[in-house]
């Protein structure tokens, strides 16, 4: 006597081939190539491994969106706040030193030597942080650093990092956000 599940079905050796066509079909998918390649997004490029400097334009967006979202005017990439930011975080690689005053030079007599006519400018700096996000949401995280990032009024701003290789932090960060007189 046989099992009911053992007896010969007309549709086996069909089901079979079916099965096999379909392995072959899907392995032969896979030997294909694609145009297409799906990068990071910048705001988590790991700029301690790249070396290469922040995305000033995913910064201004990522800013941007976080102060339209409450209420604030977003900001826009200014080249001379860019100038600031960018000599501020080159002071700090050099000095392997998170401050904002290296050498000597306070952020209101940098501003004033770039020339940059402000109302109002602050400023963020760090290390340490090797993306753009995790340097937003250190700053979004610290009171004092949020506050600056959320001043009513402000519409320009320059970023930079500079790379550290050999310094504990790897990146140094600095930020300017302004309101033009």
């Amino acid at each position: 006597m046989r099992a009911l599940n053992s007896a010969p079905s007309p549709f086996r050796g069909s089901c079979r081939r079916a099965g096999i066509g379909l392995a072959v079909a899907l392995m032969l998918a896979g030997c294909g190539t694609t145009d297409t390649i799906t990068e990071q997004p910048a705001f988590y490029t790991n700029l301690a491994k790249t070396g290469k400097p922040v995305d000033a334009e995913a910064a201004a967006s990522m800013i941007s969106d976080y102060r339209t979202a409450r209420g604030l005017s977003p900001v826009t990439i200014d080249p001379v706040l860019s100038q600031v930011a960018q000599g501020q975080a080159n002071a700090m690689a050099r000095a392997d030193t998170l401050s904002h005053e290296v050498g000597g030079r306070s952020f209101v007599q940098r501003m004033k030597a770039s020339g940059y006519d402000a109302k109002q400018a602050v400023e963020n700096v760090g290390a340490g942080y090797h993306t753009l996000a995790e340097a937003f949401s250190g700053w979004r995280d610290s009171p004092p650093h949020n506050k600056n990032m959320l001043t009513p009024g402000v519409t320009r701003m320059g970023i930079a990092t500079a790379n550290a290789p050999n310094s504990k932090y790897k990146v140094y960060w600095a930020l300017v956000l302004a309101q033009p007189d």
